[in-house]
């Protein structure tokens, strides 16, 4: 069986404006490779309801997965929880189990629970929280999509509590070889070796180290013996790798 698909649904206008460099889709695909989940597809939109509804709706279909990062926060423009509630069809108010751990929360810091403060609390009909250790605050599942926070360490942690209660699949090993060599004169091995190895994904990546030129090869499959094999051969072609 194949491994489950998941895509990864950034959303924010700072991010499509250059003001925040984007960090958590690259630590979560990281994380998904490791659990055995293929992620097929990274997207960013900014803070608008129907473009991010059209966005749940395609790649929630689309992928057995759907992880989203920000637009859970206590301002006006922190639409997600909105927006993927009408996308899957479910009705968007505060719940109580959401608003207890925030009332606690705020309560442990002599802090005031504000109106804004309670919009973190609005969850949809019949979705399952994801805890958030770092500042109180749920993120949700609600069927396959699953939504956290922005802030990359609350992020994190989420992701951390989320991802085992997750079936995966074969998780997917890499190797890699670097030489030093222009990613074009190593292109015919490389195909020739990708033909014996249809199941392995392989891919060049080239560089420029203290003015010379070079390639990183990177071999990745979810069968240790074929993984192995492939790479032996790597090897045999490109001896003065490292």
């Amino acid at each position: 069986m194949p491994n489950p698909t998941a895509a990864i649904l950034i959303i924010g206008d700072e991010i499509l404006s250059g003001r925040t460099r984007e960090g958590n889709a690259h630590y979560l695909a990281g994380q998904l490779v490791e659990r055995g989940i293929t992620c097929r597809e990274i997207r960013v939109v900014p803070d608008d309801n129907e473009v991010i509804v059209a966005a749940v709706r395609e790649l929630s279909a689309a992928h057995d997965h759907l992880f989203t990062s920000g637009g859970i926060g206590p301002t006006h423009d922190d639409i997600t929880a909105d927006a993927v509630a009408e996308a899957m069809g479910a009705k968007l108010d505060v719940r109580e189990d959401a608003k207890a751990i925030l009332a606690a929360h705020y309560a442990a810091r002599d802090t005031e629970f504000t109106a804004a403060r309670l919009r973190m609390a609005r969850i949809p009909d019949g979705a399952v929280l994801i805890e958030n250790p770092v500042s109180a605050a749920p993120g949700f599942s609600l069927g396959n999509v699953h939504v956290m926070a922005g802030v990359p360490n609350i992020f994190q942690a989420m992701v951390e509590g989320l991802l085992p209660k997750l079936t995966g699949g074969a998780p997917m090993l890499s190797r890699s070889l670097q030489v030093l060599r222009a990613e074009s004169s190593v292109a015919d091995d490389l195909r020739a070796l990708a033909g014996r190895y249809p199941d392995l994904s392989i891919g060049s990546y080239p560089f420029v180290q203290e003015g010379r030129y070079g390639t990183n090869l990177v071999l990745r499959g979810t069968d240790p013996v074929q993984v192995d094999a492939g790479f032996a051969e790597l090897k045999t072609a490109f001896p003065e790798g490292t």
